[in-house]
């Protein structure tokens, strides 16, 4: 068997792209922990499957995957991709459309100058709906990682997403912070870690550490809890750019009540197939680019 796929990138956040419109996707943890893997297999930060809708006011599905084998409920980077997947196969027109992700209705924009808009919903920022163990909302939390304190701001955008404020982006201890956050009792889902630094009220720089993934060269449904929490605590505009280290996305939130919206690029990288284990266990396998 082999499975053929679309290599893309959303500012270096890069994805596999699986076409299942016409059949389920076959493989299972493991497949896709070898699929992901950059030596044994194609590598992705995640992999994301084209599907069917089931909700009747969306025209298509897509399904987001770790390279550690475990889903996730949102990317932001990775809708701007399926949108434009859709949009080169002529599935998709000019105009706004509804995607369905694993966490709800999403709607999507094709631009003129290729990039794609995203309404990524309403953060959330309820305890439970993040989810956060701590008694009451607020927009600081100190949490326990690894016996010290830290302080964080919490919200959910279809995914959960701790924020720490720092004074410079490039010296933060994201490597080594980054995964005692994930993994800190507080979130009992794991979570998605950013480090923000606020340039100005229009501006920010921010490195994330993806729940599953490791850092990442961009995050979008980070760089839009990044703002939410930001625009929250008062310290940024409605309109933010936000400087990752694989380049630039425009984030605007007008606050409770309203959508974040989300603007950035989709880049194709090349079609290919690769050889798939029959059980899902890593092996060896060809691949070939098209």
């Amino acid at each position: 068997m082999a499975l053929r796929f679309s290599k893309m990138h959303g500012l270096g956040n890069d994805f596999v792209v699986v076409d299942c419109r016409g059949a389920p996707f076959a493989l299972d943890a493991a497949g896709i922990r070898w699929l992901g893997d950059r030596h044994f297999g194609v590598g992705f930060d995640q992999l994301l499957t084209l599907e069917p809708a089931r909700d009747p006011s969306c025209r298509f599905a897509y399904g987001i995957w770790n390279t550690d084998g475990s889903s996730a409920g949102q990317c932001g980077n990775g809708v701007r991709c399926v949108a434009a997947w859709l949009a080169r196969a002529g599935a998709l027109g000019p105009g706004m459309t509804r995607l369905e992700s694993p966490s709800g209705a999403v709607a999507v924009e094709l631009l003129g100058d290729g990039s794609v808009r995203v309404d990524m919903g309403e953060p959330r920022f309820a305890p439970a709906a993040i989810p956060l163990d701590a008694a009451a909302e607020s927009d600081r939390y100190a949490i326990d990682v690894v016996g010290r304190e830290v302080e964080i701001g919490a919200t959910s955008m279809g995914n959960p997403h701790a924020l720490v404020e720092v004074d410079d982006v490039a010296a933060a201890p994201v490597a080594v912070l980054g995964p005692q956050i994930e993994y800190a009792p507080a979130f009992p889902e794991r979570c998605n870690v950013g480090f923000a630094e606020i340039v100005s009220r229009t501006a920010i720089r921010l490195r994330v550490w993806e729940r599953g993934v490791g850092e990442t060269l961009a995050c979008g449904s980070g760089a839009c809890a990044a703002v939410a929490v930001l625009r929250r605590r008062a310290k940024v505009d409605a309109e933010v750019r936000v400087a990752l280290p694989g380049g630039e996305l425009e984030v605007h939130w007008d606050g409770p009540g309203h959508p974040v919206w989300m603007r950035g690029p989709a880049t194709f990288v090349f079609d290919g197939e690769i050889a798939e284990p029959a059980t899902g266990a890593a092996s060896a396998g060809t691949t070939r680019k098209s």
